[in-house]
């Protein structure tokens, strides 16, 4: 099937503006009658339940934090994107779209992307009318630092903390519609089902997680907005919380998958010490515009850093990408971390690189790095026990966000009707690699500024109200999960929930990791079916159902990441190209960099589920490059 992006004719500076006004709308009496489901309460959740309750939209918010603003947006720490150009130094719309479109090696939909630069200035003007404090300059301007990909200054940032502040900002408004009775909130409960009556999303199943009640809601549509999916890897920057469940459990209900294997292995990550840990922790990219990478030109050189002379130093970013040195992109930073490591470069354990500020420190004072990364230093300091203000940081990438996820149109609708998909959860803006602070940017542009729009249209033509949890649709799922569950606790095995995600997260993380090949791939695609079968025959989950269960969570969890890391090795090993973060060994140039086929592979891959251990069916979105001309990426 070929799929239609719904993508408007004309300019595309003018796309946006001219849809909107065709856009049905509700009348303010009748949004009263309409109820929202809201899956997930991080910034691209908070801002679109705030925004369609202020509108008068009635609200149903879940999450399976304890509370709403401990949603994993509140680990993000560099910055949010936006073209204002306060430094004066060239920034613009165009120019934000144009490196975001790069940045994404041309695999994103030209029209989504300049959409999203477009609203990236109202976001910031919504933030600061909020009350996020932004950083600002000496004469109480909003200070600007910048990003990989990017050779402007364009991001805005409060300290290490600017997801936490966002976030804060966004769950103020959202309180406020708690208070006016708009929202009902309801923490500590997961999707485990999306209930299609009709064609038509119109509910959620969901396990209560204290009590272990499985019960099912309805609405008129249903917002999906969980996150990302790294946590598939295992070990991964993200929550420990963070899972594809929602996701999956909507993609096994009809919803396209598009682009699974499009996933950010981050530069900038304190390196793995050892199989007892249960997750990563990322050192924000903006420590990239003050620190200096490098590596020992002595293979396997055991010196202390401050024993190696400046002229034994590789500043191997600096060395091969001059024009953006240690800001080149993220999946280029990151592939050559691993090239150098892996030619014996290494230090520490010889997976890690040096993050060196002694230049920094010594042209603009220690004050003044304390003040731009004090609380990145202190948390590096709590965990490694070393001073990253007397010797460098040692870093190494590891998995962090997930551009692919469930297919939508330019409404941020999927193929089912009323299902929409906001942030990380959809694949709609980054194609094959996000620059750093877009993600931040592009989960405020769909919740405050997008769905209000494209929602609004799509109730506009239902009848409000239709169908409650008493249709048979409800009451199959309701049956069917918590099947499920009791199959789970039935098993008794012998191996962990935690043996079965450590074990796939190191088949994911060699084969289908930074760089893949067709022999590793196929590799996977036997082992992973393979312990699938040995985890639903194997594991054991103790305790029961009707209680709080967080083995039997995690068992939920894990089981789809076995289904669904099936998925992301057949999607890598049907694109026989390289394109940002996706590096197949066998398509690079001369110099090692990721080369494209844009012949054949210029399209969105989204995958219809066929059924465990049956192939999932491949539609393809063509993409279009009208105001960009397809040209090699270089960052060089």
């Amino acid at each position: 099937m070929i799929l239609d992006g719904k993508c408007p004719k004309g300019p595309l500076a003018e796309k946006w503006d001219s849809y909107r006004h065709d856009l049905k709308l509700v009348n303010p009496a009748n949004k009263r009658k309409y109820s929202i489901i809201v899956v997930g309460t991080g910034l691209a959740g908070a801002s679109a339940a705030a925004t369609l309750a202020e509108l008068g939209f009635n609200i149903e918010a879940f999450c399976y934090q304890d509370s709403p603003r401990r949603a994993h947006s509140i680990a993000a720490q560099g910055g949010i994107n936006a073209a204002k150009n306060y430094r004066n130094d060239g920034d613009s719309i165009h120019r934000l779209f144009y490196d975001t479109i790069k940045g994404g090696d041309f695999r994103a939909r030209e029209a989504n992307v300049y959409r999203l630069a477009q609203i990236s200035n109202h976001i910031i003007d919504q933030c600061v009318a909020q009350g996020v404090p932004f950083a600002r300059d000496y004469a109480g301007y909003l200070e600007n630092r910048s990003f990989g990909g990017a050779q402007v200054s364009r991001t805005f940032f409060a300290r290490g903390q600017t997801g936490q502040q966002l976030l804060l900002g966004a769950y103020q408004a959202f309180c406020r519609q708690v208070q006016a009775g708009r929202i009902r909130v309801r923490p500590r409960t997961e999707m485990l089902d999306l209930v299609v009556v009709d064609g038509h999303a119109k509910g959620i199943t969901v396990r209560d997680l204290v009590t272990g009640e499985i019960r099912c809601h309805a609405a008129d549509a249903v917002v999906l907005a969980s996150g990302g999916y790294v946590n598939v890897f295992n070990l991964s920057t993200n929550a420990m919380g963070s899972s594809v469940t929602a996701a999956w459990r909507a993609h096994k209900k009809g919803a396209f998958f598009a682009n699974p294997c499009y996933t950010q292995i981050h530069p900038t990550c304190i390196p793995v010490t050892g199989d007892h840990q249960s997750k990563l922790t990322l050192m924000s990219e903006s420590l990239r515009n003050d620190g200096r990478i490098w590596v020992p030109k002595k293979k396997n050189d055991s010196r202390t850093p401050d024993q190696i002379p400046d002229g034994e130093r590789d500043y191997y970013l600096e060395r091969k990408y001059p024009s953006f040195g240690n800001l080149a992109p993220r999946d280029i930073a990151s592939r050559a971390a691993k090239e150098v490591c892996d030619a014996g470069h290494g230090v520490g354990s010889g997976r890690g690189v040096y993050l060196d500020f002694a230049e920094a420190i010594a042209r603009l004072g220690e004050d003044t790095i304390r003040a731009r990364y004090g609380n990145l230093f202190e948390m590096y300091q709590r965990i490694t026990g070393e001073e990253a203000y007397r010797q460098p940081m040692r870093i190494y990438p590891a998995p962090h966000y997930a551009m692919g996820g469930l297919w939508v149109d330019y409404n941020l609708q999927s193929n089912l009707p009323g299902l929409f998909v906001l942030g990380e959860a959809n694949f709609s803006d980054h194609g094959a690699n996000r620059l750093g602070a877009s993600a931040l940017m592009q989960g405020l542009a769909d919740g405050y500024f997008i769905i209000p729009y494209t929602i609004a249209d799509y109730l506009a033509r239902i009848t409000p109200g239709q169908g409650g949890t008493d249709a048979p649709e409800f009451r199959a799922s309701l049956e069917q999960i918590g099947a499920t569950a009791e199959r789970l606790l039935r098993i008794n095995g012998r191996k962990t929930v935690n043996d079965f995600h450590r074990e796939l997260g190191h088949i994911l993380w060699e084969d289908v990791g930074m760089a893949r090949s067709e022999a590793g791939l196929n590799q996977a695609l036997r082992q992973i079916p393979a312990l699938r079968e040995e985890f639903w025959n194997n594991v054991r989950v103790p305790g029961r159902g009707q209680d709080l269960n967080q083995e039997l969570e995690k068992a939920g969890r894990v089981a789809d990441f076995l289904e669904f890391g099936e998925l992301m090795a057949v999607d890598a090993l049907h694109r026989n190209e390289s394109c940002g973060g996706h590096f197949r060994v066998e398509h690079q140039t001369a110099e090692g960099e990721a080369l494209r086929d844009d012949k054949n592979f210029s399209y969105v891959a989204a995958w219809e589920y066929g059924g465990v251990n049956e192939p999932s069916r491949l539609h393809k979105e063509p993409l279009a490059f009208d105001d960009i001309e397809l040209s090699v990426r270089s960052y060089k």
